[in-house]
Parts: structure tokens; C-alpha cells; sequence
């Protein structure tokens, strides 16, 4: 998997300057080496500037961290309201949800890694603020499902758990996806076949009052 600042988004209030080269370094640095055996020098060199050069700008590395999965969960629980948003039914906004989504993790693969698997370095405080995102990403999620459910069109007996799953897949797009191969829309096309059919509802049975008599029977009337 190539490491691109190219898929780095700094955060909408991070200019294009000192702060956002050190934001992109630590990205690259926490998705190479894990957050624990990335030091401030190591991001700090990467962007550029000297070690000591970082403090000016952040107070820790975990600060960095924090930077990036607030600004990594904001644009995906922005994603994935807009999905639901835009209407057309519960078939058609899981469809676009799990399409934006896959698409949005295998185009910025970097980034999603560090935002979904370094998040046990963070401190307390900053770990509830991420969790009451992702909680808000699952519960949408979840609520479509379940109106999905109700109006007869997906059928599953957890639509929490199915949430779980559907994010699930999307979120290890990240860990394995690589450009060189299949491109990123086909893989959201493709998901958002598995995932339809992970919710479908059974078409339903036949009705054999109505059905007709027969052949021998029709030939005798």
C-alpha cells in the first residue's frame, strides 16, 4: 500500500503551511511505524523542520493524533449524513452510503488507517469525543437499517449488528486496498452489492390460492 500525502486532508482550520506539513508527516509516520514507535523527531524531519520545531505548533504528538481522527470522523459522519439525506428510500441510501463510504476509505487509505487503528493512544478526554462520533456514525447507520426493516425492503433480526458490519467492511478497505489494483469505484460497486445483499428482504412466497389448476385440468374444463 503506497503512503501518499496526496491523501492527507488537513483539517479546514490548518492553513497550508508549517501546521499542515506537520499534520501530513504525522499521518505518514503513525500509518508506518503505529503512533507508540513514532517520535517527534520522526515527524518533525519528515515535514522538514527541526524537532523542537513541532512544539511551536502542537503541544504533543498526541495532539497531532487527535487532529487528524477528529478531522478523519467529522468528514465521515458528514459523508454518510449527506447519504441518508439525498432521500430516494432506504434502498437507495444505504446504497449511496456504503458507496460513499468504501469509496472514501479506499481513496484515502492512509489516513483512514491511523483514524481507526491508532485510537487507543489517545488520552481519555479526546478517545470519548472520537467515540461519540463513530457512536453517531453507527447509530445512522443502524436507524436506516431498521427503517429499511420496518418498510419491508431489508430483513435482519440486529440491525445494530448489521450496522457493525456494514462499517466493518468498509473501514478494512483501508488495510488492504491498493491502487494498482482494482480502482476505487469498482470496489464501492462491489460492496454495495455485497452489502445489499446482506440486508435483502426474502421475496415473498407465492400465493397458492390464486394459482392456476393444473394442465390436465384445464384441459378438461
Amino acid at each position: 500500500m503506497a503512503v501518499m500525502v496526496a491523501d492527507v486532508n488537513a483539517p479546514p482550520d490548518v492553513p497550508p503551511d508549517a501546521r499542515a506539513r506537520l499534520y501530513a508527516a504525522a499521518v505518514q509516520a503513525f500509518a508506518a511505524q503505529g503512533f507508540h514507535a513514532t517520535t517527534t523527531r520522526d515527524i518533525a524531519g519528515a515535514a522538514g523542520m527541526s524537532p523542537a520545531a513541532l512544539y511551536v505548533h502542537h503541544r504533543s504528538k498526541e495532539e497531532l493524533l487527535h487532529l487528524i481522527a477528529l478531522g478523519g470522523h467529522r468528514r465521515t459522519l458528514a459523508l454518510c449524513q449527506e447519504a441518508v439525506g439525498a432521500g430516494g428510500g432506504p434502498v437507495r441510501a444505504l446504497d449511496r452510503l456504503v458507496g460513499d463510504f468504501v469509496r472514501h476509505h479506499a481513496d484515502n487509505p492512509t489516513t483512514a488507517r491511523v483514524v481507526n487503528y491508532e485510537l487507543a493512544a489517545l488520552t481519555p478526554q479526546h478517545r470519548v469525543e472520537i467515540e461519540a462520533l463513530r457512536s453517531a456514525i453507527q447509530t445512522l447507520v443502524r436507524d436506516l437499517i431498521g427503517d429499511g426493516v420496518e418498510a419491508g425492503v431489508f430483513a435482519t433480526p440486529d440491525p445494530m449488528m448489521t450496522a457493525a458490519a456494514v462499517l466493518s467492511l468498509g473501514i478494512d478497505v483501508a488495510r488492504w486496498y491498493d491502487e494498482t489494483g482494482w480502482s476505487a469505484d469498482a470496489v464501492a460497486e462491489h460492496y454495495v452489492g455485497l452489502v445489499g445483499r446482506m440486508v435483502a428482504a426474502p421475496a415473498p412466497a407465492p400465493d397458492l390460492t390464486t394459482a392456476p389448476p393444473p394442465a390436465e385440468e384445464r384441459d378438461r374444463a
